[in-house]
This record gives structure tokens, C-alpha cells and sequence, in this order.
């Protein structure tokens, strides 16, 4: 299958997720606010990892839920989608929202002196 397609196929996964997402009644699910950030078919659409991140909750406890709840995500994607075959779902946490919260904390936590604009008076 050519990249471009499967590259389409994650792209309407992740959105169609989302609003998925939306209809879980599972409490560790809906109550913590999880976006996806991703997901990746393997290349046959058996398989797909669909890398989450949350903002609220138990990191091990909203894993649970999504597990608990993949069978219903699937048959509700399945619906969606129609594709041949439906992939099976693995959730993945992905932490980059948060790293990349850190980092910008740590960049605004830097005390910068106008010593650098005086130097480039002084050069010219």
C-alpha cells in the first residue's frame, strides 16, 4: 500500500478518535481529558497504535480504561471509517505535551540581562 494512503488512513483514525473519545461513558476515560496526539497503522491495517495524552487523572487508571474500552472504540471506528478491516487498537501514552511544558518553564525561568544589545552598540 503506498505511504500517502496510510498516511490519509492515520490522519481520519486520530480524528474520528477524538470525537470518539467524546462517547465513552467509562468515568476513567471521560472524565480525564485525553487527546490524541497520533496514530500509526502498521502497513496490512491490522494494527494501530493510537498515542494519547492526558491532562487530568491517574496515568495507570485512564491505560485501564482505554484497554476496557477498545472494543467499543474499535466497533465505533469501524462504523465510521469503513474500511475493510478495522485495526486493532493499542493506546500509547505520549508525554510530549508535557516535556514540552517543562522545557518552556525552564526557557522562561532564565534570567536574560541586556548585556547582549549593549555588546552590538558598542560593535558597530
Amino acid at each position: 500500500m503506498a505511504n500517502y494512503r496510510r498516511g490519509r488512513i492515520n490522519d481520519e483514525i486520530q480524528r474520528e478518535m477524538t470525537s470518539i473519545l467524546r462517547k465513552v461513558k467509562d468515568p476513567r476515560v471521560s472524565d480525564a481529558f485525553i487527546s490524541i496526539t497520533a496514530a500509526d497503522c502498521t502497513g496490512d491495517l491490522k494494527y494501530a497504535k493510537i498515542y494519547y495524552s492526558a491532562l487530568s487523572g491517574e496515568p495507570k487508571e485512564i491505560a485501564k480504561g482505554l484497554k476496557a474500552a477498545s472494543g467499543f472504540i474499535r466497533r465505533e471506528l469501524a462504523h465510521s471509517l469503513n474500511l475493510r478491516i478495522t485495526p486493532e487498537l493499542t493506546f500509547i501514552p505520549d508525554n510530549s505535551i508535557a516535556y514540552g511544558a517543562h522545557i518552556s518553564a525552564i526557557l522562561n525561568s532564565l534570567d536574560i540581562t541586556p548585556e547582549e544589545d549593549e555588546d552590538a552598540e558598542e560593535g558597530e
